[in-house]
This record gives structure tokens, sequence and C-alpha cells, in this order.
């Protein structure tokens, strides 16, 4: 998947040299995150928190060439960034990880009770997907389509920061992660306010295709392998199959969630 180099837009910098609009971090290099703050990096995760004002800031280490791309970009800053070389962002977060020059230590995001959803709107819910990278590329996805918020379990459930938070893309920034304690709990209360509750499930005998678009509805995704368990299955009001017409039968989750959004889409 290509990554595009696009992002907010602001007014353009004033002339003068990066090192002279910004102070430049510590000779011994920057530290780890600590406590209770989250930690982002890349230009998108990045970017899109900057811009956040529901976002708390605590530290932001760039390179010049991130530097310069924020000022061309986003204009003004919440908080001044710490001039560092690649090497001091690498020795954070690991020689293998795409930081692009930016890491940016935070609060994470509040997350809304399950109660203070509206009665109108589209949610997903995961069933135990513990893949940092499977859960940042569905919220990535349901940014895209406007998805209400993401239901998951505080227990087997990855956190809301690094790997997570770069496959999201910055969608971390627009769709909220709704953590409840029980996954069937949850369902029984939005089945009681109304939801249509739609489990993926690849031996439904109903295909996806033959469900219509539905408001309220929440689409439960289970694990790659397990699938939806049997209690999240019992509160579901339907389970529906992708249609596949190839000899692969299976995709990966994040993928599916991208398919299962399309297909219950209004067309407009």
């Amino acid at each position: 998947m290509t990554t595009r180099r696009d992002g907010p837009s602001g007014p353009r910098p004033k002339p003068g040299g990066v090192q002279d609009r910004f102070r430049r971090g510590p000779s011994s290099g920057p530290r780890g995150a600590t406590g209770d703050h989250v930690v982002l990096y890349g230009w998108h995760p990045v970017a899109q928190a900057l811009a956040n004002e529901g976002r708390q800031l605590h530290r932001l280490l760039a390179t010049e060439n991130a530097i310069t791309r924020l000022a061309e970009e986003i204009g003004p800053l919440r908080i001044d960034p710490e001039l560092v070389r690649p090497s001091a962002i690498n020795a954070l977060l690991g020689p293998d990880a795409v930081h692009q020059g930016l890491y940016l230590e935070a609060d994470p995001l509040p997350g809304p009770d399950l109660d203070d959803l509206p009665d109108d709107v589209l949610l997903l819910a995961l069933d135990q997907i513990t893949d940092p990278h499977n859960v940042g590329a569905i919220v990535r996805t349901a940014a895209a389509f406007g998805v209400a918020g993401i239901i998951t379990t505080a227990r087997h459930s990855p956190t809301a920061t690094g790997v997570l938070a770069k496959s999201a893309s910055g969608g971390l920034e627009h769709v909220p992660l709704v953590i409840v304690r029980n996954l069937s709990d949850a369902l029984v209360d939005l089945g009681k306010r109304g939801f249509t509750r739609i489990g993926l499930d690849s031996d439904a005998e109903v295909t996806l295709d033959s469900i219509k678009p539905t408001r309220p509805a929440v689409i439960v995704l289970g694990a790659e392998g397990k699938g939806l368990r049997q209690r999240t299955r019992d509160n579901c009001d339907v389970l529906a199959r992708i249609p596949f017409q190839g000899e692969i039968r299976s995709i990966n989750v994040s993928n599916a969630a991208a398919i299962t959004l399309y297909a219950l889409s209004p067309r407009g």
C-alpha cells in the first residue's frame, strides 16, 4: 500500500533556518515514553495528533527534514519539536520502525462509554483481535468510512500506541475506541437500543451482499483463525459471509472489514 505525502495544510513558514525556529534536543539523546504516555511515530499518526486539539502532547522529537515538512504542511505547532538525528529515534523504536523522522509522546485519547454513543450510527466490534497491525488497519478503514466508534475489550486487545497507531495512519484521532469489560454484554445492550448486530462468519449461510445497509448497526469481527466466539455469535442478529469466487476463501481480517464496510455503506 502506498503512503501518500499529504497532510493538514497551513501557513507556510517564514524565511529562516530550521535550527533558528526550533530548539535542539539534548546531546545525550531522547528519553523513552514514561508513565501513561503513548508513543506515536511516522508522518500521518504524528501529524494528525498534532492537529487534534483533544490530544495532550508531551514531547516531540523530529529530524531536520521532518521539521521542515511540518512547517510547510501544518504551520505553527502546539508543541516545540526537539531537533534530533534519525539515529536518536531509531534508538527508541528500533531500526525497523518506519518513523519518517517523527516521534511523539502524548496522552492516550479518552474513549467514550458505550452509553455515550449515538443511536443512529455504524459501529465496529472486535472479538479478541490481538494483532496491532490488523487493529490499526481496521481503525484506518473505519475512519475512511465514518464509523462512529470501535468497541473492544480491555483484555485480549492491543493498546493504542506504537505499531497500532502507525498502522492506523492517523485514524485514532478520528475513530474513538470504546473499551468494554464484556463484548457479549455490550452487544446485548446495543440490541436493546435498536442496533442491528451483524457478525462476519465464513461459514454463514447468508451472504454479505444480501444485507441492506441499515442504521444503527454494529459489525462484529472475529480473530483470524478462531473467528467469533460462540457467545458473541449468539448475540448477533445475523451472521454473514463474504461471497468469495476464487480458490482462496479467507482473507486478512482488516481486508474483510474494508469489504464489509463498503458493502454496508449507503449508496448516494
